[in-house]
């Protein structure tokens, strides 16, 4: 059964429970980059999401008669690309810290930007099954993989 993306102008219900679920998706991924102490923390996860969210539900509603699905597919590119631009700048800003010492950082936190939009994409179209799915996986791996790799950092290594 196919989900039903489409809705109207005067679906109010539906338009503000799908802003609110982005809302809600990145709130949640935000805090706990917040918690970690990350540029992009809660407002900024919540402004991807619901940022996303819009981009996707414009085409939706002013193509409530003709269901156009290519300039929702337009939308979800664009933010694909726009979103790529804020994690990139992301990485650079964490990566010139120290310039003595070449080192990459922030590919975690551009990688929760980069989900938080694809979670703000699955909210506007009302995806909420895919939206809560992919937001409780998020955190799995923010929180239960960190720990699993700060556990493998303190094994002894073998020489190589």
């Amino acid at each position: 059964m196919q989900p039903d993306i489409w809705f109207c102008p005067n679906d109010w219900r539906s338009l503000i429970f799908r802003l609110v679920l982005a809302m809600l998706a990145g709130g949640a991924i935000g805090w706990n980059r917040e918690l970690k102490r990350k540029p992009a923390g809660l407002r900024t996860h919540i402004l991807v999401t619901v940022g996303a969210a819009f981009f996707v539900m414009v085409p939706l509603q002013a193509g409530c008669e003709t269901q156009n699905s290519d300039a929702v597919s337009r939308a979800i590119q664009g933010v694909a690309t726009g979103i790529g631009f804020l994690g990139a700048g992301e990485i650079l800003e964490k990566s010139r810290a120290d310039i003595t010492k070449v080192e990459v950082k922030g590919l975690t936190s551009a990688s929760a930007l980069w989900v938080s939009a694809a979670l703000g994409i699955a909210a506007g179209c009302g995806l909420w099954q895919l939206t809560l799915t992919g937001s409780i996986l998020t955190l799995v791996v923010l929180t239960v993989f960190k720990r699993i790799e700060q556990w493998s950092e303190r094994l002894p290594r073998g020489r190589e």
